[in-house]
């Protein structure tokens, strides 16, 4: 495995140099501090992983164009109220024309919502819970995330931790030929091993570079050759 100043030095010379480089990190807001992840509302946290779920596999244009309608279809994405969804909301939800009709994900709002409660519960607030998680576990936030909700495995849970302002990897189909390359990972699969590994890559990293792990992650990203 390469020291990451090598690594960043690759990065920058596919990107056209350190100033390009730089600049493309900076079109990307930094990680929020623990003060300020602390003071969302839970609700913002189940917004941001319906707009994830339904994302996934969609176009994000149309859910973007349609997300005012979302937030008015599911009330504002009241956590206490979407936990105890009754069977006559839901039916109405699989009609309205304000949000995409997938029946799948519709559920998983709820499920979300009943997560989000229960960690609200455990720790005074899903956010404070979020927010005070190391970002050096993150696979164990990753992990947890897919056992307790619905449908936030893979890299949806991924995304919105990033979307929500908390440091995370991202492990995309760069980072993970990057991570390979590196010879941090023996293959694609998201195996416990592989995981583990890459998760002691990142820290590693983070020590000796001084980056965030969004920084690194995009670092990652970038210093493979089909990164645009």
């Amino acid at each position: 495995m390469r020291s990451f100043e090598e690594i960043e030095a690759l990065a920058a010379d596919k990107k056209g140099g350190p100033d390009r480089l730089t600049a493309l990190l900076g079109e990307h807001n930094m990680p929020k501090p623990v003060e300020d992840l602390e003071k969302i509302g839970d609700d913002r946290w189940l917004s941001m992983f319906t707009k994830c779920v339904f994302q996934a596999g969609f176009s994000w244009k149309v859910i973007e164009q349609k997300w005012s309608g979302f937030e008015e279809a599911f009330e504002n994405f009241d956590v206490a109220r979407l936990a105890f969804l009754p069977d006559e909301a839901f039916e109405a939800l699989l009609q309205d024309t304000r949000i995409v009709r997938n029946g799948a994900k519709i559920k998983a709002v709820q499920d979300n919502a009943v997560f989000l409660k229960d960690l609200a519960r455990e720790h005074g607030s899903a956010s404070k819970f979020f927010a005070h998680y190391p970002a050096s576990d993150q696979i164990g936030l990753m992990e947890l995330m897919k056992k307790r909700g619905s449908r936030l495995g893979g890299t949806t849970g991924q995304i919105s931790l990033r979307f929500m302002g908390k440091e995370s990897f991202i492990l995309t189909g760069d980072v993970v030929n990057a991570l390979i390359r590196e010879n941090v990972i023996e293959n694609d699969r998201m195996s416990k091993k592989n995981l583990s590994a890459a998760q002691v890559a990142f820290n590693e990293w983070k020590t000796t570079s001084g980056r965030t792990m969004d920084e690194i992650s995009r670092i990652l990203a970038f210093s493979v050759e089909t990164s645009h």
